[in-house]
């Protein structure tokens, strides 16, 4: 795909700021959650590890290189894997209560599932090694 790289950035950058949108709301204790930031200290940060593989897919998006390229896949994954158990950890019902889903909820795991395919549709030009132009391989 021709810009995969730059819509690969672009999603990495509205993560972040999809990190510092409420999450969910508990309506027991009163607490708005996000992914950098809640009111009770009970939940930490959620999305700083995804903060910390967006870093990283961000510069191999950037380098046009095939390691960069691999890597990118490993780090768009753990992404990935990681928005997927906050996703489960954060939604599920406690002592009978449900927490109040945000649009920062399903955006985080939406982008971070739209991370994960741009990483699998690399911009990479392939240069044959030692046959000539025109020869058949």
């Amino acid at each position: 795909m021709k810009y995969s790289q730059i819509i690969g950035i672009g999603l990495v950058l509205a993560f972040v700021v999809v990190a510092w949108m409420p999450w969910i709301y508990i309506p027991s204790i009163h607490s708005t959650i996000s992914g950098m930031t809640d009111d009770t200290g009970k939940f930490g940060k959620p999305a700083l590890f995804n903060l910390f593989c967006c870093a990283f897919s961000l510069v191999f998006f950037a380098v046009p290189r095939l390691w960069a390229k691999r890597g990118n896949i490993f780090a768009a994954t753990m992404n990935l894997a990681w928005a997927l158990k906050n996703f489960i950890i954060l939604s599920i019902c406690r002592q009978g209560e449900c927490p109040d889903r945000k649009a920062g909820f399903f955006l985080m795991f939406l982008i971070a599932l739209g991370i994960e395919i741009m990483s699998f549709l690399p911009k990479l030009t392939v240069q044959k090694k030692g046959a000539p132009e025109g020869t058949p391989q």
